[in-house]
Order: C-alpha cells, then structure tokens, then sequence
C-alpha cells in the first residue's frame, strides 16, 4: 500500500527536515506486520514529493492477531491488507514519522509551526459509504478533496464501483496536522483495526485529534468508528471530548446497519449549550468590547466577531498553536482595514500581567481556570480580577458532581484538568474573588439539570461594584 505527500512550498526540499528524512535517501523501517520503505520520487526546489510504501506480511500478520478474533483461517491470508491503505498504514506512518507529528523541527520550527501547501495521494482507500464520506470527513479540515470510486472491473463495468476510492488531499495545512488527521481517519474510513483496542486507544485519538476533532461536525461519528463501536471507550472518549467542543450526551452504541450518510439527530451538545450561554449574558449585560481568556481555536470568538453589537473583540491564549487556528478560522488574513482593526490575536499567559488585557467591557474565561495548576490560580485571580478590571468577567467550569452521569468516565474529563470543582468549591472560590476584588458574582448551572447533581457545567457572572478600585 502506498501514500504520497508533496508540497510546492519553496524550497520544497524543506520537506525533508519537517519529515527527518532526506531526500537523497532510501529508508527502510520494520514493522511487526512487514516492512515500510520511505523515499522521494521527486525532489527539487519547486516540489518535493515523499512517498510511504508498506510492504504487509500476511503470515506475521496473521500470527500478530489478537487471540478474540473470529477463526476464520482462510480470511487471515486472502484479504486487502497487502493492497489497500487501511490502519496498517495508519500506523505504521505514525511511527515512521512521529517526530513530524509532534510538530518538532529543531532544523526549521518556524516552518513546522506554519501551514504549507500539501497534496497527499492514496492510490486505494476502503472507504465505507463511498466517495461522499471521504468528503465529509476532510473538507471541515480544510482540504479540496477528490475520491474517485474504483471499478469492481473495468472490464465489466455493470458491476458498479468496489468500496474503494483514489483519495486526493489539496489544501494548505501544517504538516503534523495533516499527519494526525491521517492516523485518525484512515481506519475510521475502512471502519477496521487490526490490533485489539484497549482503554488506551482514547489517549491515541485525544493526542491525534487535538486542535481539531473536537471541532469537526462528524467528531461523535468519527469516534465511534474510531474506537471499533466499543461502548465503553466511546463514552469515554465523547466525555473528555466535551470540555474541547464536542457533545458526550450522543456516546451511545449505534444501531448495527447504521445508515452513516444520513444527518444524525443531536441533541444540543453542552458545548453549544455553553457557547449560547455565554454570548446571551454577554448581550444581557450591554457589552461592547469582549476579550477571550485562553480563546483556543477561535470557535467562540468567530461567534463574537459576526456579531455588530461587540465593536471590539480580542482573543488570547498561551498557544500560538491555537492562535494560528483561530486565525485560520477568523480569516484574519481576508479582513479589511476596518474589520482587523475592530479584531486582535495575541499570545499571552493569564498567570502573567499584560497591558492588553485591560480596557475591556467584558472577559469570558470559558472552561479555563480548571487547566490552571492550583497554586497558579491566585496569579491568574490577581491579573484578570486586580489588574485588567473589567467591567464584567464570566467563568465557566465543570461541576465534577455531575461526572457519575458519564458512563465510563474514571477521573476528570479532560487529561489536562488540574482540578475540577463540585458546586459548593466553586460558589467559595466565586464569593472570595468578588469579595477581594470589588465585584458582584451571580451563578448559574448550564446544561442538563440532575435534581441531586446538578449541571454539567456551572457558570459565574462577576459585575465590578461602581466606584470600586481595589
């Protein structure tokens, strides 16, 4: 099975330090399924291509497999998996190039750091529900997709077309994402693994997904077959989704013959539920100048961006990663004069004093305090609540009472969670903040209520206090 990658970015040639392989060398990698060979078909300074090829061993695949799999003997030997990119490919480009995929390039981190333009080939893709699937899987990714569908004979073309696609990938995109994107979405195309998934295949998706699965409209369809349909990791899954965007109410077993190109009925994700929360109190409380503390890509602040009633918006986290995406999203580099003016991006950390963070009518921290180690947590009170003084700032946090509801769910949601807060922990830190720096604090629950749990996720509104200067 194969994958190309090009790119025309000059000089293309750079492509070999992004990937740690030169150009002028032919690479080979073992694999406990077979082989991996890496090498560039073309390498100039106008276009550089990489080329993977894995070369399957069925006999050491067969052995590999787990000891639950059906026994059908016949299967373990005439299959695809020599021929057709399936997860196999998937893992073994991970491997191959996994220094690539953490984004790390000590040679050009600027350019590893930057979109570029890409084109990624696979002659033969199993892609379960046809060309339309690959469409919609990678075009919320930004991509221009083309899927050909294969003929099951071109010489009998009353057959119709196999499950196989020629997929072709274009679009301008940093690479390691492009690389993440891939690992994930290859088996979820062929809606197969070959090794048996354990508790940490959530882990694998989280750390290839993040910056944009829990954004990507398909994310719930993605993680179901992602993780094989197993119930348990994907309610898993879908709750530490929830903090990053995605819905955890939707993390059920699907029906067998699940129809995956009609439109799945949702319910409203929390998420949403948050974001509609949070902008509503924003209008409520008349304000024309919003900052996002710690914006990651940008969702909620595109929201604030098209909306008139805010005349100035700002958004700023510690990620320039996540600020590269939510200018991406923004189409920072589309706006007129009069539209960047009216809009700012910068990379700050909240535990840090900063002049711009001041002179706003209003500061959102929206699921944010809980990623902040707790002895940072003063810092982080004493610069948005001492030093910027907004008018208003609205918090929002997960209330871990709620966490028994999601099945499956050990620990906090979110790997990156110092803490999480139950109701009675927040209304305390939430008095002693508005009693120290002269506001006002109102809460409230979002999402669904439990009688004895309460919501998911619960909400603070500080007001400054008039002629309040402390």
């Amino acid at each position: 099975m194969l994958l190309t990658v090009s790119t025309t970015h000059q000089p293309a040639t750079d492509l070999g330090y992004l990937l740690h392989k030169h150009p002028d060398r032919v690479q080979e990698f073992k694999q406990s399924f077979g082989s991996v060979t890496v090498f560039y078909p073309e390498a100039t300074d106008e276009r550089c291509t990489v080329a993977l090829m894995l070369n399957v061993d069925p006999v050491r695949l067969a052995r590999s497999r787990a000891k639950n799999a059906p026994d059908f003997s016949l299967a373990q030997y005439v299959n695809d998996r020599s021929y057709a990119a399936s997860s196999l490919l998937g893992v073994a480009m991970a491997d191959v190039f996994s220094t690539a995929r953490s984004g790390r390039c000590n040679a050009n981190q600027e350019l590893a750091d930057s979109a570029i333009p890409l084109e990624i080939v696979i002659p033969v893709l199993p892609c379960r529900g046809g060309a339309e699937i690959a469409h919609r899987l990678f075009e919320p990714l930004g991509w221009t997709v083309e899927a050909e569908p294969i003929p099951l004979d071109d010489d009998f073309a009353e057959w119709g077309d196999s499950r196989y696609v020629r997929l072709k990938l274009t679009g301008v995109v940093r690479l390691a994402d492009a690389l993440n994107q891939l690992h994930v979405l290859l088996p979820v195309l062929d809606e197969s693994k070959h090794y048996w998934q354990g508790p940490d295949e959530v882990d694998k998706l989280l750390r290839s997904g993040e910056g944009w699965l829990a954004t990507h409209p398909d994310a719930n369809l993605i993680t179901r077959r992602y993780l094989g349909r197993r119930s348990g990791l994907t309610r898993t899954a879908l709750a530490r989704l929830a903090e990053l965007g995605d819905e955890v109410e939707e993390a059920i077993e699907p029906a067998e013959e699940e129809d995956i190109l009609q439109p799945e009925e949702k319910r409203v994700p929390l998420n949403t539920q948050r974001h509609d929360a949070v902008y509503q109190t924003l209008l409520d409380l008349g304000a024309r100048s919003v900052i996002d503390l710690g914006c990651g890509p940008g969702q909620f602040l595109d929201r604030l961006v098209k909306t008139p009633a805010f005349t100035r918006v700002a958004g700023s986290d510690v990620s320039t990663r996540s600020l590269q995406y939510a200018a991406r999203r923004l189409r920072v580099e589309r706006m007129s004069e009069r539209q960047s003016e009216r809009v700012d991006l910068f990379q700050s950390a909240l535990t840090y004093e900063d002049d711009r963070f001041a002179g706003f009518d209003a500061a959102v921290l929206m699921e944010v305090v809980e990623h902040v180690d707790p002895p940072r947590l003063e810092a982080l009170e004493r610069v948005v609540f001492g030093a910027a003084k907004p008018g208003a700032v609205i918090v929002t946090t997960p209330n871990c009472e709620y966490n028994e509801l999601y099945e499956g769910l050990v620990g906090m949601r979110h790997p990156d969670h110092r803490f999480e807060w139950n109701r009675q922990e927040f209304a305390d830190w939430s008095d002693h903040v508005a009693s120290t720096y002269g506001y006002v604090v109102e809460r409230r629950g979002i999402g669904d209520l439990d009688d004895t749990l309460g919501t998911p996720t619960q909400m603070a509104i500080f007001t400054r206090k008039e002629g309040s200067d402390d």
